[in-house]
C-alpha cells in the first residue's frame, strides 16, 4: 500500500484510516454498452457510478475497451443488473471485450441498436439510459440522459418500480451484491415528524 497522510483515532470506534475498500457503499452496478470499431457489442460492469445533474450521470472509468469505444462513438446505454442477471453481469466485468469480443453473445444477451444514440440496448436488462458522452477525461465520463425506456414489467402506475426491477448493488467491504430491500419510508415525508 501507499504510505499515506496520518490521521487521528475516533474514540469509541474501530479505525480504518484511508486504505480500506469502502469509501461509498452500496454502489449500483451498472452496465455500460457501447459498439466497438467492428460494430460488435461490448458491455461491462462498473460500480463507480451515479447521478450527476437532472439529465446526467457521471462513472469512474479506467483506461480499457469501453474507453476506446466512447471515444470512437460518443454514446453509451446505462442499464442495472437485477437479481435475475447476477452472474452475466459479473461475467461482464470479469472479461474484457479486448479478449473475448462476443461476450454479450457468450452471456446469452441480445442487442437492439439505440434509436436515439450510437449505441446498444441490452434486451435482458428491463431499464436503460440512451445517453451521449457529454466529457471523458482523466478517467470520468459524464454523459447525458436522451432517453430513458422500461420494460412494462418494472412499471407500476406508469413509474419504474425497484421492487420490480431488483437491482443489485455492489457491498465493497464485503466484496458480494446485494439485493435493494424494502421501502422503510418516504421520502420528503418521514421527516416531518420533527417539523411539528
Amino acid at each position: 500500500m501507499n504510505p499515506t497522510a496520518p490521521f487521528n483515532n475516533v474514540p469509541g470506534r474501530k479505525n480504518f484510516g484511508p486504505d480500506h475498500a469502502l469509501v461509498t457503499t452500496p454502489q449500483p452496478c451498472v452496465m455500460i454498452a457501447t459498439w466497438d470499431k467492428d460494430h460488435n457489442p461490448d458491455v461491462m460492469m462498473a460500480a463507480w457510478a451515479g447521478q450527476y445533474d437532472y439529465k446526467q450521470i457521471v462513472v469512474s472509468l479506467s483506461k480499457h475497451k469501453t474507453t476506446e469505444n466512447l471515444e470512437l462513438t460518443g454514446a453509451f446505454t446505462v442499464s442495472f443488473a437485477d437479481e435475475c442477471t447476477v452472474a452475466e453481469s459479473d461475467f461482464f466485468g470479469l472479461v474484457s471485450g479486448n479478449k473475448v469480443p462476443d461476450k454479450v453473445a457468450k452471456a446469452g444477451f441480445t442487442v437492439t441498436p439505440s434509436p436515439n444514440v450510437d449505441a446498444p440496448i441490452i434486451n435482458d436488462y428491463p431499464l436503460t439510459l440512451e445517453c451521449k458522452v457529454v466529457s471523458l477525461k482523466d478517467g470520468i465520463l459524464v454523459g447525458e440522459v436522451v432517453n430513458m425506456s422500461a420494460d412494462d414489467l418494472i412499471l407500476t402506475d406508469g413509474k419504474v418500480d425497484l421492487g420490480k426491477l431488483k437491482p443489485i448493488v455492489f457491498d465493497a467491504a464485503s466484496m458480494t451484491y446485494r439485493a435493494i430491500g424494502k421501502v422503510v419510508g418516504k421520502a420528503w415525508d418521514a421527516g416531518k415528524i420533527f417539523t411539528k
